[in-house]
């Protein structure tokens, strides 16, 4: 039986059906209780917290007369009794994007250059969806890859392109992982994965043979599976 406890990271992934299913339910719970007309974005982030039941804390990107806002929500579950309810739901801020002047681009006549940005930008988590994509197909694991978190995200803006500078934090079956990736979007909008490798270098020892370093593979396009190995003493 699980005992109470604090809030922590939902064991489902915030891109899961569940996890929107659970977001769709608290717009259209606050659309209903305000006689308002938000229309569901996207889960921006997700925890739980274990009550008699349990409580979903969500993050909702929600569009309001054609504006992007985030909101908080909390919704009680106990699936045992086929029960949901929306706790709460508030205004929590509109949705930050940034520009070549938010980012210092032009600044005081300097050249280009890298600036941290808001990982929950629409702009930052569509480059995060986009590189997950691009190393599922160029990927042959039989598990799918799911995006837990976008970690830190910097940005370089030139005229109408953008470099994305990421640290993601993802789940492949039962393991997760972080994963560092670049990627370039274009004046007409499409992105592209530049680079992806491993955060950390990982070690493992095989079964029949020495130990062997995992080292991450900088030029995503000539090795489509991420890493090289590199046998070690």
């Amino acid at each position: 039986m699980a005992t109470l406890g604090g809030v922590k990271d939902s064991e489902a992934s915030q891109n899961s059906v569940e996890i929107e299913n659970l977001a769709r339910f608290a717009v259209d719970e606050h659309n209903k209780k305000e006689n308002a007309i938000l229309e569901f974005a996207r889960v921006v982030k997700a925890k739980e917290q274990v009550v008699a039941g349990t409580m979903h804390h969500l993050t909702i990107e929600a569009i309001e007369a054609g504006k992007k806002k985030i909101y908080e929500a909390e919704v009680w579950v106990k699936p045992w009794l086929n029960f949901m309810e929306l706790k709460e739901f508030k205004h929590a801020g509109d949705v930050p994007v940034f520009t070549s002047s938010d980012l210092g681009v032009k600044r005081d006549g300097h050249g280009p250059g890298w600036q941290s940005v808001p990982v929950h930008d629409p702009s930052v988590q569509d480059a995060a969806n986009h590189a997950l994509k691009s190393i599922q197909q160029r990927s042959n694991s039989l598990f799918p890859y799911e995006l837990q978190e976008v970690v830190d995200a910097n940005a370089e803006v030139e005229d109408d392109s953008a470099k994305f500078d990421m640290l993601l934090k993802v789940k492949r079956g039962s393991a997760e992982e972080k994963l560092k990736v670049v990627v370039h979007k274009n004046s007409e909008g499409s992105y592209h994965l530049n680079r992806m490798e491993p955060h950390t270098q990982l070690k493992s020892r095989c079964s029949d043979g020495p130990l062997r370093e995992v080292l991450p593979s900088r030029n995503l396009e000539s090795n489509h599976q991420g890493v090289a190995l590199l046998q070690v003493s």
